[in-house]
C-alpha cells in the first residue's frame, strides 16, 4: 500500500518555518512472475540508499533562490539499482506510486519526484530501457506512472540475468507549500516492481 503523509509537528523553539523533506523510496520488491516453477527467490532487487532525506530545509532560504510562482527544485539524487535473478529472463520494471498526473508521482500535498533510469546494463551490455505503453522517446529510461520499462538493445528486447542501472531523483514543491507555522514533514513514497518476463 502506498501512502501520502504530511504531518504537523509543534514546536515552540523553532524561531522561523522550517520544513523537513523526506522522500522515502520503500524497498518493496514485487515479483509477478508468469511459469509454474517461477518463486519469489528466483531474483533478488537491491537499491544502495532506500530512503532519500532531504534534511532541514528554512523557506526563507528556498524562496530567496526561487523565480515567483515556480515550483522550488530540491535538487537531483542519485541511488543505485540492481537486480540479480538465478536464471536468465526478459526486462521489466515499473515504479508504483501515488500519480501527480502523467510524469511523476506524489510528494506531499502539492509536490510531485520523477524518477529516471540512466546507463541501464544487462549482463555487462549497454541498453535502452522503452515504455511498453508509449513510443514517445522523449521518455525514455522514463518511470512514469502506469507505464513499465523493458531493456532493448538494437530494437529487440533482451534477456539476461543481472540487471543495473543509476536512478536519478527529482523533487518539486511549489512555493505555497512552504507557508507553515511549524516543522512540517513532506514524504513521497513507493515502491520498484521486478516484472520477470515482462
Amino acid at each position: 500500500m502506498k501512502r501520502l503523509r504530511r504531518s504537523v509537528v509543534p514546536s515552540k523553539t523553532v524561531q522561523h518555518p522550517v520544513c523537513r523533506v523526506c522522500l522515502g523510496l520503500g524497498l518493496l520488491f514485487m515479483l509477478a512472475i508468469a511459469g509454474p516453477d517461477a518463486s519469489a527467490n528466483d531474483c533478488r532487487l537491491s537499491i544502495s540508499q532506500p530512503r532519500v532525506d532531504y534534511g532541514m530545509l528554512r523557506r526563507a532560504e528556498l524562496l530567496d533562490e526561487q523565480i515567483s510562482n515556480q515550483p522550488i527544485i530540491l535538487g537531483k539524487r542519485t541511488l543505485q539499482l540492481s537486480v540479480v535473478c538465478a536464471e536468465p529472463g526478459a526486462v521489466a520494471l515499473r515504479f508504483t506510486g501515488v500519480p501527480a498526473g502523467t510524469q511523476g508521482f506524489r510528494f506531499g500535498r502539492q509536490g510531485s519526484f520523477t524518477l529516471a533510469l540512466k546507463h541501464a546494463q544487462v549482463d555487462g551490455r549497454a541498453v535502452e530501457l522503452n515504455s511498453l505503453q508509449s513510443t514517445d522517446t522523449s521518455t525514455l529510461g522514463h518511470l512514469l506512472p502506469g507505464q513499465v520499462l523493458i531493456a532493448k538493445a538494437g530494437g529487440l528486447p533482451l534477456t539476461g540475468a543481472r540487471f543495473s542501472a543509476q536512478v536519478e531523483i527529482d523533487t518539486y514543491l511549489p512555493p505555497d507549500a512552504f507557508s507553515v507555522r511549524h516543522e512540517t514533514v513532506f514524504e513521497g513514497q513507493g515502491h520498484f516492481e521486478w516484472l520477470p518476463g515482462g
